[in-house]
Parts: C-alpha cells; structure tokens; sequence
C-alpha cells in the first residue's frame, strides 16, 4: 500500500522552489514567493529566543514581497501587523495585505537623502519608540535573513549536484548570500553574481529614481556583503521587462521583472561558459505585473515596448560611473570600499 504523505502549512508547502533545466547547463530555482521562506524562519528563531509570543505585534518596513511573506506568516501565528511602506506597494499588493489582517501604512514623500527606503526607516523609528514590545524582524540587517536560505543550498545540491554559478538579485542581499555561502561549504570557489540596477546605490552607482523595483536599494543593506560577490551586473528596466516576457514565451515560467533580470544575465553567463553548471533564483511570479511588465500598453506608455535592448552587457571600470541599459564589472569579491575609493 502506498505511504501517504503528510500534510503541510501553506506555508511549508510554498517556500521552496521548482528547480527547473531551461538549458544544457542553466537551471531555475523558481520560488512562488522567496520571502515567505525568510519570513517564516526570522519570526520562528525570534519566537525561540523569546522575542515573539502569539500575541506580540510585528512591526517592518516593506515595499513588496517580503511585507506578503510577513503577512501570510503572522497570519497563521496570530500575530498583528503594521507594514510601513511606499507609493510601490500597487493597489493589488496592498488588497492582499489589508485581507490578511496587515496594518499598511504609506509614506508618501521620500526623504532628501536615502529616498522612500530612509523615510520609512525613520517612520519605523518612530513607531518602536511609540511601541517599544512590538517586535521588528529588520530584514536588511538580521542575520537570520541569509541563514533562512540553507534549504535552498541542500536542495541545490541534492537536485543539481556541484553548481559552478550562482546568480541572483540583490534588494537586501538575504538570498544571494545566504544560498552561496553554504553551497560554499562544499564548493569554495562557487561564482556568485549579483544583480543590481543602475541607480541603486548598494554596488556604488549614485541614488537616483528607478523603475525596476523588486531589486536594488538607497541605502546598502547590513545583510549585504560585498565581498562574497565574484561579479555584478547592473540591468536596467528595459531589458529586464523583455527578459521577463522572453522567460514567460520561451520558457513558459510566469516571474516578476526581477527574475528576468536574473534570467537576463544567467543566460548570458550560461553561454559564456558552456562547461559551468549555472543558477539563476527566480524571486516571484508575475501576477503583480499583468497590468504592467506583461500589458503591451503600459510599455508603449513609457516607451519601452520596442524599446532597443543591450544583446550583451558593457564592460565598465568603476562602479559609480554613468551606466546603459545593462552593464558588468569584474567584482572580485572586493569590499565596496575598495572599489569606489579610488577612482579609475
């Protein structure tokens, strides 16, 4: 007779991800939603440590999936709560949050340095002085933020085998470092590539406005570590949206625009090295950008319909020079100071 698995949580059922070969030697670890596995692992160590009961509100800044992940997770512990975030949060986003039980509370304006991401800090701030027992997860700089992804790197593994290459976004830096650290156990001179966009200020480009959300950020995240990063490109919003309908059209995998920046460039190291066995993580799925990235109009809109898109990236010298629509630097798993302290 055939054993009968076990049931799950939604939670435990959904935070891995599909390990999918879209190509010889180019695999996809596809999440449905990569910050639930965060969200649950942080609030879980939390509650051990004797930080969070079932009662404590949880209070986080947010501007996307992470904030989803919290709200799914504190939902089923039955926990309150408070998400401050910004005008990014679509009104679709923020309908699933309010039906889960989630306070959202936006910060209209972005402060003159640091942007939306310093102003919902400081409003974070305040509320924890109002309310110093609720309890804030700090996904930029909590530690169990990486360490959530050792699953992630067993599962590779198990599945894979030895992975030459790992590539994957960077917002705050949980999943890139997490994932190749502890594939770095075994494979020590594992390539890691991160995947920024131009104008965000973590690999050192000047903060301005940027249209690709989902990856990058004004301010460098502590759970960054520059130094375990052995490359990094920098996609724009242009390429990264028509990697994102190629991913959907020739692959079938239906992501966000920050997966297809991941694709964008895994793909392109895939060719570049056809003897390296490549991953890319793929963060999402697109339901939040049918009226978006996947709506033909939307793109004629902002001119990026048949918009011209880099078939390579450009080589640059310095991190903080002015960058096209996708380009790389050789990183060489440096400090950040020691590539924008000194100029080319």
């Amino acid at each position: 007779m055939r054993s009968v698995a076990p049931s799950r949580s939604i939670v435990e059922a959904t935070q891995l991800p599909r390990l999918i070969r879209i190509g010889h030697n180019l695999h996809v670890a596809a999440f449905g939603l990569m910050k639930l596995l965060p969200a649950r692992y942080m609030l879980d160590r939390a509650a051990e440590r004797g930080e969070l009961d079932w009662g404590t509100t949880v209070l986080e800044t947010s501007s996307g999936t992470f904030g989803l992940g919290l709200a799914i997770v504190c939902r089923l512990r039955g926990n309150a709560l408070t998400i401050v975030g910004d005008p990014a949060i679509d009104p679709g986003l923020r309908r699933r949050l309010n039906q889960l039980g989630t306070r959202v509370e936006i910060c209209e304006d972005p402060s003159p340095e640091g942007g939306y991401q310093r102003a919902r800090l400081d409003r974070l701030a305040e509320l924890r002085e109002e309310h110093p027992d609720h309890y804030i997860p700090n996904q930029y700089g909590n530690p169990d933020n990486p360490a959530a992804y050792s699953v992630v790197a067993e599962q590779l593994s198990e599945a894979i085998g030895p992975i030459d290459c790992l590539v994957g976004a960077v917002g705050s830096g949980g999943s890139t470092l997490g994932t190749s650290s502890f594939l770095r156990l075994v494979s020590p001179d594992l390539h890691l590539v991160g995947v920024d966009t131009p104008g965000s200020i973590i690999f050192g480009q000047p903060d301005r406005p940027r249209l690709l959300r989902g990856l990058g950020n004004s301010l460098v995240p502590g759970n960054v570590q520059h130094e375990s990063y052995d490359e990094v490109h920098w996609v724009g919003p242009a390429e990264a949206f028509h990697a994102t309908r190629r991913l959907y059209g020739r692959h079938c995998l239906f992501m966000g625009p920050t997966s297809g920046a991941a694709f964008l460039v895994a793909s392109w190291w895939a060719r570049c090295n056809p003897d390296a066995q490549v991953v890319a993580l793929l963060p999402d799925e697109g339901y939040r950008y049918l009226d978006t990235v996947y709506d033909d109009e939307w793109l004629r809109a902002i001119d990026l319909l048949d918009a011209p898109v880099a078939p390579e990236p450009v080589e640059v010298a310095h991190p903080a020079q002015e960058l096209g629509g996708w380009s790389r630097i050789d990183w060489n798993r440096r400090r950040l100071h020691d590539l924008i302290g000194v100029r080319p």
